[in-house]
């Protein structure tokens, strides 16, 4: 029997990603290609933006990041809140390494590669303060975990962005580093300003998506909300984030060619957080004995990062040419392909360490529960 035939779910990875999220850091290196031609070309597209601005974000950015963030939230399953019992132990586990681990890594990351460029180092914060409430179904759905639990630590990620992401930016943008004594240069940003680009970025693509998918599920079921009306709306995530990349890669043209080593830079922390807090997590889980499917969903679930929001605080706080833009940017084209391949090393980890337990190899984005009745 041959390698592929033995391990059908290592083999059907790639083949059971849809096109767009197969070949995403493709079309962001494009978009950032087409950004930067777009610049030369159009020298005079930065001054025109600036006339469509409202505060730190021009009118076109602030509409891609909000189209960026619609369809992810209207994915979230909130009519599952509260289904899951019995797993206090592994969510409790999950959400400390994701709102206390994880970003206090970044913090150490982020000072340790770019201590003497604040710009970026606060952008590389940023991403590590982001949980992910999307693509994390996708890698957990893969590498056959638990899908049930990953929806619900989905639903607890969404409200804690809510309710910490501000508090958490002026911790360790601010509070932090003062009380380690080390040099901000002069670098502090309000929590207000954090929490301002929050309610926006986060709260009106949150509020619309609860809402669609309220109407989709009490007008229809969720059958038919998720098989009909989110592949329809899911590209548009896609399509808002490389039209973001476009004119943020624009208009940061001449600064990134005159340093083109920077974006090689930013990613070294990055590829370092998101290994690190895979391993982490996975190791964790398996010490606990979860078996292998709740292992590789706490894996996942702690080391993906919501690159969406990422990008909307630092361009809402800082401007569309700032360092901490920038560095959003970079996050996606890091993440992709790392998680991709974690996905391998998970199964092969499973065939090691779990020979006994099958992985599912259910389509990605299936319901992730069984129709729980009338809908919250």
């Amino acid at each position: 029997m041959s390698q592929a035939a033995a391990h059908p779910a290592e083999a059907a990875v790639i083949r059971r990603l849809s096109t767009l999220d197969r070949f995403l850091p493709l079309w962001i290196a494009l978009a950032m290609a087409g950004g930067l031609a777009l610049g030369s070309v159009v020298p005079g597209l930065n001054d025109f933006l600036d006339k469509l601005k409202v505060g730190t974000v021009s009118l076109p950015i602030a509409l891609g990041l909000l189209l960026m963030m619609y369809p992810v939230l209207a994915k979230v399953r909130y009519e599952d809140m509260g289904r899951m019992r019995g797993d206090g132990r592994m969510f409790g586990v999950s959400l400390f390494l994701s709102w206390v681990i994880g970003p206090a890594l970044m913090f150490a990351l982020a000072w340790l590669f770019l201590a003497d460029q604040p710009a970026y180092r606060t952008g590389v914060i940023v991403v590590g303060l982001a949980r992910c409430i999307a693509m994390v179904l996708v890698w957990n759905d893969l590498a056959g975990g638990d899908t049930d639990r990953a929806a619900v630590l989905v639903i607890f990620n969404a409200i804690f962005q809510v309710v910490a992401y501000a508090l958490l930016g002026w911790f360790y943008l601010n509070a932090l580093p003062d009380l380690l004594g080390l040099n901000n240069q002069g670098f502090h940003v309000g929590i207000w300003e954090v929490g301002r680009t929050t309610l926006i970025f986060l709260g009106i693509p949150l509020t619309a998506g609860y809402l669609t998918r309220r109407w989709g599920l009490r007008a229809h079921g969720r059958d038919w909300f998720e098989s009909q009306v989110i592949p329809r709306i899911a590209p548009i995530t896609l399509y808002g984030l490389l039209f973001t990349i476009v004119l943020l890669f624009a208009i940061q043209g001449n600064h990134i060619t005159a340093e083109p080593l920077t974006v090689a830079r930013i990613a070294l922390p990055l590829l370092a957080y998101f290994a690190g807090m895979w391993v982490l997590g996975f190791l964790i889980g398996r010490a606990m004995n979860l078996g292998y499917a709740r292992t590789a969903t706490m894996a996942f679930t702690v080391a993906s990062n919501d690159f969406e929001l990422a990008i909307a605080v630092s361009v809402g706080v800082w401007g569309a040419t700032s360092g901490q833009a920038l560095a959003g940017v970079v996050g996606p084209l890091v993440e992709v392909p790392v998680l991709v391949t974690l996905v391998y090393v998970a199964l092969w980890l499973r065939r090691r360490w779990w020979p006994q337990e099958p992985v599912a190899t259910k389509p990605v984005l299936e319901p992730l529960c069984e129709p729980a009745g009338e809908p919250v």
